[in-house]
């Protein structure tokens, strides 16, 4: 039971880490450029208690951790109002992008620092936790490059159907954008639905896997040697 507990503490712990970043990168990236809600909502904050969701950023993932399927979750999402964006379009498109990005550069630092702890991992010189510390920076890799990919789907909600949607023609664009009050469906059919279809129907094994193991090689490679 101890050990369990330990599995899914290096999933959840990286993963509230991995969310918050992400979550704060989008408002502090919406700031940059003229809207400043998240802020004066106080929503910058790097205090998980701010961002927490206790279903989609504990419970859910802790309950997908223990079942070995892959772990995904969610925080409060940030407030963002396009309407105050200095370039609604682009601006938003920016936005969007940010915490998709921040994952990625979050996952290429702790390859970078697991790459320097590596003397001291392969002397045995960490204490017993050593294991445990191991598996935190592997899914805290893991798990960044996972939601930067997984969040790129270009369908609502998710961060993917607002970069999408900036590249559309004007009425296009706002019939687009109009398909965010079906977000829940949409999450429930490709995530639920989808995959009991078969294999070839199973979006995060077919189009998101395949992606997070590219970047994954990538990242690996800068620090190789």
């Amino acid at each position: 039971m101890n050990e369990t507990i330990l599995q899914a503490a290096a999933m959840i712990v990286p993963l509230i880490i991995a969310i918050v970043f992400h979550e704060v990168a989008h408002g502090w990236t919406a700031k940059v450029f003229g809207d400043t809600t998240a802020a004066d909502l106080d929503r910058l904050s790097l205090n998980p208690l701010r961002h927490i969701d206790m279903f989609g950023t504990v419970l859910l993932p802790g309950f997908l951790a223990l079942t070995g399927a892959p772990v995904f979750g969610w925080a409060k999402p940030v407030p963002v109002n396009p309407a105050r964006l200095r370039n609604p379009r682009w601006h938003m498109v920016l936005v969007a992008a940010a915490g998709p990005a921040t994952n990625i550069l979050l996952a290429t630092f702790a390859v970078g620092l697991l790459w320097l702890l590596r003397p001291m991992l392969g002397s045995g010189s960490l204490n017993v936790g050593s294991a445990f510390v191991v598996s935190g920076f592997v899914s805290f890799i893991s798990i960044n490059l996972f939601l930067a990919v997984f969040n790129m789907i270009p369908v609502p909600p998710f961060d993917g159907s607002k970069v999408f949607a900036g590249f559309l023609p004007d009425g296009l664009r706002q019939k687009f954008q109009g398909l965010d009050r079906y977000a829940l469906i949409f999450m429930i059919g490709l995530l639920v639905i989808l995959p009991q279809l078969g294999p070839k129907y199973d979006v995060v094994r077919m189009l998101v896997l395949p992606p997070v193991r590219w970047l994954s090689q990538l990242i690996g490679s800068l620090f190789a040697g």
